[in-house]
Formats: structure tokens, sequence, C-alpha cells
């Protein structure tokens, strides 16, 4: 199955590929953050926002260029939410990044540095997907990886929960961590809403 495009409206699956790769950005440079021993986390903090800004100004660009098109390669509504899941896993990079230094996490876990892996794994196999979504002939096996990957995210974030809940004796330590973790989580549950967005997309142009 392919799209039926006139000239240039491919911009889209162009503007597409930009995001993922400011995702693949970010999320490297979250795991490079956790894994970092300087401490010196603003400076990762800065790098991510500046990121995060670009992922938002393709995403704007995106959404100026559905007023303007008269042809879409598929349906509009389906370009506006897969453009905005998208930025919102970039958004939640930024908000666990953020998280860190406003709550001033120094002692990070291999919990959290595992579900930052997750996410960069994740980040990958949906820039992989969106890679092939002008013709995308086994896109299933990106699907299987992500939602694997997910999953793999759910069990780290479990077991996360319950380690804070049995061993740590300061509230604010639970809540600062509590809320890392959410967050990087969350990251995780949008990058397969991104999977079902493009599976839905691809069934309804079979």
């Amino acid at each position: 199955m392919a799209f039926s495009l006139l000239p240039r409206e491919d911009e889209y699956f162009d503007l597409f590929t930009q995001i993922t790769g400011k995702i693949q950005e970010a999320s490297n440079i979250l795991v490079e953050m956790l894994q970092s021993k300087d401490g010196n986390f603003e400076t990762y903090t800065k790098r991510i926002k500046d990121t995060e800004h670009a992922c938002d100004e393709l995403t704007h660009k995106i959404t100026t260029k559905l007023n303007k098109s008269f042809i879409t390669p598929f349906d509009r509504e389906d370009i506006y939410t897969l453009a905005v899941a998208l930025d919102d896993v970039c958004d939640y990079i930024d908000a666990g990044a953020r998280a860190i230094v406003m709550y001033d996490i120094r002692d990070i876990n291999d919990h959290a540095v595992n579900l930052a892996k997750v996410i960069q794994k994740l980040a990958g196999a949906i820039n992989s997907a969106i890679s092939i979504l002008k013709k995308p002939n086994d896109m299933n096996r990106h699907f299987v990886e992500i939602h694997r990957l997910e999953n793999e995210a759910d069990e780290i974030y479990f077991r996360a929960i319950g380690e804070l809940f049995k061993s740590s004796t300061d509230p604010l330590s639970v809540i600062r961590y509590k809320e890392l973790y959410e967050i990087l989580e969350n990251a995780t549950d949008r990058c397969e809403s991104v999977a079902n967005i493009i599976e839905s997309i691809i069934l309804k142009h079979n």
C-alpha cells in the first residue's frame, strides 16, 4: 500500500521524520544526563529544551501547512493527531529532565536510567516506523517492537514504584521519585499511542 500523493505533498512525511529525529536526539540527551557523573543537569535540560522547541516548531509547520493544503496524503485529522502525539513524546522527555532539576534529584537510580533507555529505544523504533510510512511495507515488526518495549517499561515502572514504597522512609523522596517515574512512563505510553495512530492510518488506506 502506498498513499496517493500530489507533487510536494510528501513534505508531510519529511516533517514527521524530522520530528522523530528530534525525539531521538532528546532521548539520547536524557540517557546521557541520567548517566552523567558531573551533576551539572542544567546543561542537559537546556539541550533537551532546545530540542523540544525545535520539535514544537516542526509541529507548528505541519499545522500551518494543513491550513494551506488542498490535497493531503491522508486525512487531515490523522495528520494533526499524529503530529501532536509525536510532539507529546518530546514534551514528556523534556518534562522528565525538568523534574530532575526541579525536585533536585541527585541520586539517579537504575530504574530511572532503565526507563530512559527504553524511551531511547522506543524513539528509534518510532523513527523506523515513520521512515516507511509513505510505503509501509513490513510495518508490523515495528509495531510489535514498540508494544514490546512499552510492556518492558511498564515492568520497570511497577518494580520502581514497589521498591520506592517499600524501602524509602523519606516522604519527600517518595514524592520526587514517584513523579519522575510517572513522567518517564507516560513518555513510553505516548510512544505506544503513536504506534496505534500509525496503525489506524494504515488500516484506513489499505
